[in-house]
Formats: C-alpha cells, structure tokens, sequence
C-alpha cells in the first residue's frame, strides 16, 4: 500500500484530524481555489462520473468527502428521490449547507457528519455512491472502501473521481511542474494554510492510481472495476459494482 502522508508534518495526531483540520482551515476559500487550480475542468469531471451511473437510475445516493456540495448536487441530475452527503469537516460541510439552501435544494440533498471510514449508515442503504477527490484522504484505504461495499445495495455502483499521475511525455512532466510548484504557490497566495496546498501533490503522488486502486476495489468484493482516465491521465474515474 501507499505511505501515509499527512497535511502538517509537526503534527502526531492522526491523519484523519489533520485532514478535518486542513479542510476546515481552507473551506472560506476551497470553491474559488479548486475553479482556479483545475481551470474549471474539474466540473466536466464531474459531469462524467455522475454519467456513468445514468443507466442505474438510483433513488438514493451517497456522496462520500461531499465538501461543499458539489458533487451531491451534480448527483441530481440522475433524478434520484434522495442524496445524502457525509463530511469529516464541519468548515466545509457548513459552507455546503448554505449553498444547498441558497438553490432551495434542502428538501433533496442531506449533508452529514461523517467519517468515510466507519459511514453512519446501515448495510445495504445507497443505490449508489460517488466520492470526489476524497479516496485518497481516507486514513486506511482498504477500511474505507470496504465500508463503501458494505452500505452499497446489491446491484449498485460506485463511481469515484481522483487524481492520478499522467504516464506520457510532456503532460507528465508539466503536471509534476504544475502540482508541485504553481499549486502550493497559488494555495499559500490565497489561503492560510500553505500546508494544505503541498500536502496536494504529495498525497496525489502516494495514492496508488489506476491498476493498484483497482485491485483495491476488487478486494473490496466489486465487480467489474474499471478506470477510465479524463484529460490525458490527469484523473481518473473508477467505476464498480456490488453484485453478491
């Protein structure tokens, strides 16, 4: 597996209260850093995954590492009767909250406190279940996305949205450029927490991307696993399904 790489070095507590604590730190300026990091390409990303579970046709979805929002309100556009996000920071989760009532979307999307690790919920709970940019957060991967097979319904899938690491030249070599010296300077510029902004490439680094993640989903027990990789290997998007 991946080493464990946390936001704040000098710190002992776990990685799970570094990355509550990183995000709560950040959450003021989370939207408007991540438009302007990814040059608004992240959203046709998230367009894509949501896609892929049209056929599904879910009533009800989870959206793991919601932060703001964005993800489970994209979600609606599958026309499900309900989604439920889950957090581990109460910052973002705060933020997300007030989005959701400015669109009047209370009545459809829940947003939660939430460890993605030990999810709130009881087996068999969710159609289906989208994490966005949040897999490679999780503290004990292998944990989480057993957790994630365990209140997913027979028949359902997942779709996760993450960052790998592009294998061909010159977009692996202007990615690395790009993530590790324009991102941490534009996060410090902008935020508070400079930290979190290194802490970005260094976990996008460690995260074992494509085959190795997959094979974590298939230990999982899913079925089917695929990654289908978005803007030249950038991200990827992991599709699965539960079938006992």
């Amino acid at each position: 597996m991946s080493q464990m790489v946390t936001p704040y070095k000098d710190q002992t507590t776990s990685k799970k209260e570094q990355v509550a604590t990183m995000f709560n730190n950040i959450a003021p300026k989370y939207d408007f850093l991540n438009q302007l990091l990814s040059l608004g390409i992240h959203k046709g990303w998230r367009k894509k995954a949501i896609q892929l579970l049209k056929e599904l046709q879910p009533k009800t979805i989870l959206d793991i590492a919601t932060g703001t929002g964005d993800f489970a309100i994209e979600a609606l556009k599958l026309n499900p009767e309900h989604v439920v996000g889950v957090d581990i920071s109460e910052g973002m989760l705060k933020l997300g909250v007030e989005k959701i009532n400015k669109l009047g979307l209370q009545n459809k999307i829940e947003l939660k406190l939430g460890d993605s690790e030990n999810l709130p919920f009881s087996d068999n709970s969710f159609d289906a279940i989208t994490v966005g940019f949040g897999v490679r957060n999780f503290e004990n991967l292998e944990k989480g996305i057993n957790d994630i097979f365990r209140v997913l319904n027979n028949g359902g899938m997942v779709s996760i949205l993450e960052f790998s690491k592009p294998k061909k030249f010159p977009i692996k070599q202007f990615y690395k450029f790009y993530f590790s010296v324009i991102t941490p300077a534009v996060g410090k510029l902008f935020s508070k927490d400079s930290s979190a902004y290194t802490y970005l490439p260094e976990s996008v680094n460690a995260f074992p991307d494509g085959d190795r993640f997959l094979s974590v989903l298939k230990k999982a027990g899913f079925k089917d696993a695929k990654a289908i990789p978005v803007t030249f290997g950038i991200a990827s998007i992991y599709i699965a399904k539960k079938i006992e």
